[in-house]
């Protein structure tokens, strides 16, 4: 057994519900807290001195100075596997040009695509593990990441084998999704849905031979697939055995709601989510995931946080890091933003970045300091858990544990 502490402050989120609006006078603050664990997982969070007391047979990891300790946070939607740059992209987007003028001057998702297929395995892994060392390094321990940049059987299968080689690096939990859906490539010949059946015959069951990845995602808008279409091969890929998340309602409503027809984990986005669509994505079991870094990339409205709470919904908040419109990677600063916007309280944005956002990736072993879960957390120095928000992302995470081992 090992007892690490003692903390200022544990913020445990436990007891917490998995649905709906929270206040933080709902939170447990322990002082002057211990977390005891064996074999990774949390055995009790309580007072430190009483657990020394219970507990003489602990291994002591002594925790000096004043810190706060949080669960570590789910990032439950990235496109960290990429080539290239698209920094030519945000400044003409900021200079007024418009999406199709930027993706006519060579620009947009089919220049990542290009810079992804030229990039090597080996150049592609060894970008991939900077961005999840960034990433553990801000307190995220379990990171989703798409594909979606190869858009032929070489090029997603490609991507997927770094992800699966980059978790045999990391301590972090990786989580794949095949992605194949975001665009119809330029130089593929036929429709969108004869793609999308190119998906279905030639990619996913590659991935699922391979054993790459157990989640499917389409990205439905007009830019990319039509609702109908993607109706069919979200069912299609379900039938398969794959879990479903959908990119929907980005820029157009309506795709929210195939997302719950078909049973998806999550649907992603959501920034032009209309308000019976909210009632209808709230009483489902679908997390509803907001990603205010692609707000911030691409000067669009933020998810109605809010409303999705307020009627009694699933909300989590990811980075939506990718090269093009969300290349800022930062969670808390994006979060924090979030709540700005929407008036959320530190409650509801601690449950959308841990266990809440967990849960739209099945995982439900995570996010909570309680009996039973993997010791998976976070401090900061300070003496107030609110200066994490507060300092929008500048206060820095000062040690990151996995499994109750110090990883950074």
């Amino acid at each position: 057994m090992k007892l690490i502490g003692p903390f200022k402050q544990i913020i445990t989120l436990a007891n917490l519900p998995l649905r709906g609006k929270l206040s933080d006078e709902q939170l447990e603050i322990i002082k002057n807290g211990g977390i005891l664990l064996e074999n990774g997982i949390i055995q009790k969070v309580q007072d430190f001195n009483d657990l020394k007391t219970e507990f003489p047979e602990a291994d002591i990891d002594k925790i000096e100075g004043e810190q706060v300790c949080l669960p570590a946070f789910t990032d439950c939607h990235t496109h960290i596997v990429f080539g290239g740059n698209r920094a030519n992209d945000f400044a003409m987007r900021n200079a007024g040009k418009t999406y199709l003028e930027i993706a006519e001057s060579g620009g947009g998702i089919w220049s990542s695509v290009q810079h992804t297929r030229n990039a090597s395995e080996q150049e592609l892994l060894k970008t991939t593990l900077e961005r999840i060392n960034t990433l553990i390094s801000q307190g995220i321990t379990t990171i989703e990441i798409k594909s979606g940049y190869g858009l032929d059987v070489e090029n997603e299968l490609k991507i997927l084998r770094v992800i699966k080689k980059a978790q045999t690096m990391t301590k972090a939990t990786l989580v794949p999704t095949c992605l194949s859906a975001h665009l119809k490539p330029r130089d593929f010949e036929g429709t969108s849905e004869e793609y999308l059946n190119y998906i279905l015959e030639e990619i996913l069951p590659k991935v699922k031979a391979e054993n790459l990845a157990e989640r499917a995602d389409i990205f439905i808008e007009k830019s990319a697939f039509l609702p109908e279409e993607s109706n069919n091969f979200l069912l299609k890929a379900k039938e398969m055995g794959f879990q479903l998340t959908v990119h929907a309602d980005q820029f157009t409503s309506g795709s929210s709601r195939i997302a719950v027809e078909v049973g998806a984990k999550s649907a992603d986005h959501l920034e032009a989510t209309v308000d019976e669509d909210i009632e209808y994505l709230a009483k489902s079991d679908t997390v509803a995931v907001a990603l205010p870094g692609a707000s911030l990339g691409l000067g669009e409205k933020f998810t109605p946080a809010r409303k999705i709470l307020d009627a009694d919904g699933i909300l989590a908040i990811a980075t939506d890091w990718n090269p093009g419109s969300a290349p800022m990677g930062n969670l808390i600063t994006q979060a924090s933003i979030l709540a700005t916007f929407e008036k959320l309280s530190t409650a509801e944005v601690l449950a959308g970045i841990t266990f809440r956002s967990a849960f739209a990736l099945n995982l439900e072993d995570r996010g909570r300091l309680e009996k039973g879960k993997k010791a998976d957390f976070v401090t900061f120095k300070t003496d107030n858990f609110q200066n994490v928000l507060y300092q929008q992302g500048s206060l820095r995470a000062s040690h990151v544990y996995i499994g109750g081992e110090k990883i950074h």
